[in-house]
This record gives C-alpha cells, structure tokens and sequence, in this order.
C-alpha cells in the first residue's frame, strides 16, 4: 500500500434483523379424553373423566375433546361420550368437541348439543379404507349429508374437518400434498366450516409444516386454522412452531403425550399439552392455562393410567428458572 493512503478497514454491512411476529395469545385444545384414550387399553372409568374435565377446567383449559360417537363395541373406551358431554357442557366457558365418523355420529353429536363436531377424513386412501372402510372421496359426500342433517335441525354444532395423515401415512408412504389440497377444497365445498391439518402417524417435519399451511391458506384463508401432530420421531413441537410462522393460532395437543392411531401401525402419542404450553410460555405466548395446576393433573393421569406409558419433557424438568424468577420476585414483593 503506497505510503501517505489512509487504511483501509474490513467494510461490515448493517443486515436489518427481521424478527418473526407471533401471536399474542394462541388456543390449545385438550384431545386426550378421545385420541388419547381411543389409543390404550386402559378404560378410565367416566368418574375420573369427569374429574380430568374439573381439573382441566380449573387450570383455564376451554376446549376439549371429549369423545367420540362410534359404537361401544368397537371403542368401549368412549361409550360413554354423551354423558361426558353433558357434564362438559355445565362447565361455564367450555367449549365441547366430538369426533364423529358418519351421518349417525353426527345425529349423536347434534342431539347432545355438543359445540363442535370433528370429521376425521384421511388423504391416504389405505388409511381411509382402514379406519372408516370408506374412500376419502366417500366421506366428502357423508359431508354434504351431515351438513343438511346440522342445517335442517337448526343446530349451532359447528362442523369441523381434521384432514388426517396429511403429512404422510404408515400404510400407503407418500402422501402428495396436491392430494392434501384438493381434498381441502372438496371438503369446504361440502360444507365443513373448519379444516385443520393432521399429522397423524408423525411423519412430518417443521418444512413439510409450512409449506403445507402455507399453501392450504390460499384455498381456504382463516378456514384452515388448527394444526395437530403427533410426536413419533421427536418433532412434534417443531412441528408446532412451524405452523405458528404460517399463522396458525389453535392447535391439539394431549396431556402426557397419549394416543396414537388404531389403524395406524406405529404411530405413537400426540404432541404433550405440558410441552405446548411451555413453549408458549417461552415465547410469551398466552395460552390461558396455569402450568402449575397443568402439571399437578398430569401427575393424577399418571396415577389414572398407572402402566401406560406417557410422553412428554417439561413435567420432568421443570421450569427454567428464568421464567420462574418473575414468579419468585412478584411473591417477594
């Protein structure tokens, strides 16, 4: 460098930092009262269901699924879903939820006025064929029918659709996301007022996720707003905060990461609820929920259920305690 010039130094660029806007609240719906107790060979008694919906209830939990309208013998573990749906019902602010297979579920759902029906429709036609002996392009049309019957007897049950092994399916492999759209299309033409993406046998990952919700979002705007995944191999919560980019503000999670699928060969428990909310949590997220009175009916499930194995990491761990310090400084003063 010629002498008298001055020196130059390395020129560092200014990058903007884009941070992500999330949510200020998002909506967690409890399903271990049907998918997780569909799933083990546990009968909990309808006594301490209705104890989990008192707890539930009392740790700010609004929405839970309750059960499912299929027959007794071939589920005993729901039999009982109309009487937990009228007990549901007396809990102020409760919002009630229900799967139901076919027209006459549907008619169940309807006389026990509960608030939200679930119609479960799998994109992968061997799943389809297994769980409800029908094609997907079958329950579209039992849809349409469910809607008339809803429409006709002037009920306020909302109709909800979960599209189910949207991700990819133990029995058929690939599932094509062109599939996925095309049936969330079929469904809304149908009648389906609500459409949520389900990632029942866990094969999803958080770029699968966004994609998807990102593309279904172009069809059906709002009217795609919950996400459900399982947490087979270790993704759920990513999967979870993949969706939450997107937009997706509700999604279903299970206390102690139960359930599974019957027809669905190795697919374990749903994303824990303790993890959900802690992640919330973390990300100042408002869930409505008390993670302390969470964890403490966690420990009763355990008891509930003693054998069965539950999932989940937040209930061995703790909190950090960079979030409970808030906690601790508030009581001191």
């Amino acid at each position: 460098m010629p002498s008298g010039m001055p020196r130059m130094g390395r020129v560092v660029q200014k990058v903007p930092f884009m941070s992500q806007v999330f949510p200020k609240q998002v909506h967690l719906r409890e399903v271990g009262l049907r998918d997780g107790l569909q799933s083990i060979a546990t009968i909990l008694p309808t006594a301490q269901k209705l104890d989990w919906l008192r707890a539930a209830h009392a740790a700010g939990q609004r929405e839970i699924e309750v059960g499912s309208f299929v027959p007794a013998r071939l589920m005993p573990q729901l039999a009982d879903t109309a009487e937990v749906v009228a007990f549901a019902r007396t809990l102020p602010g409760m919002v009630t939820s229900v799967l139901v297979p076919n027209l006459k579920g549907a008619q169940l759902a309807i006389a026990a006025q509960a608030d939200s029906m679930l119609v479960p429709v799998s994109v992968s036609h061997a799943h389809s064929l297994a769980n409800l002996r029908k094609t997907p392009d079958d329950v579209v049309a039992e849809i349409g029918r469910i809607r008339a019957e809803r429409d006709a007897a002037g009920s306020r049950t909302r109709i909800e659709v979960g599209l189910s092994t949207a991700f990819g399916c133990t029995l058929q492999g690939a599932v094509a996301p062109a599939e996925v759209l095309r049936l969330l299309q079929a469904v809304l033409d149908a009648g389906a007022e609500q459409v949520g993406l389900a990632d029942t046998v866990g094969y999803a990952d958080p770029r699968m996720v966004r994609e998807l919700f990102e593309a279904g979002r172009h069809i059906a705007g709002d009217r795609l707003g919950c996400g459900h995944f399982h947490d087979t191999r270790g993704l759920g919560l990513a999967n979870v905060y993949a969706a939450l980019e997107t937009g997706v503000t509700r999604f279903d999670a299970c206390l102690g990461g139960i359930g599974g699928c019957p027809h669905a060969p190795g697919a374990s428990g749903n994303v824990a609820m303790e993890d959900v909310v802690y992640l919330m949590r973390s990300m100042q997220i408002d869930t409505g929920i008390d993670f302390d009175a969470l964890l403490a009916l966690r420990r009763q499930l355990a008891v509930w259920l003693q054998g069965e194995p539950l999932h989940g990491s937040i209930w061995k761990a703790g909190l950090p305690r960079s979030l409970l310090a808030p906690v601790a400084e508030a009581a001191a003063a």
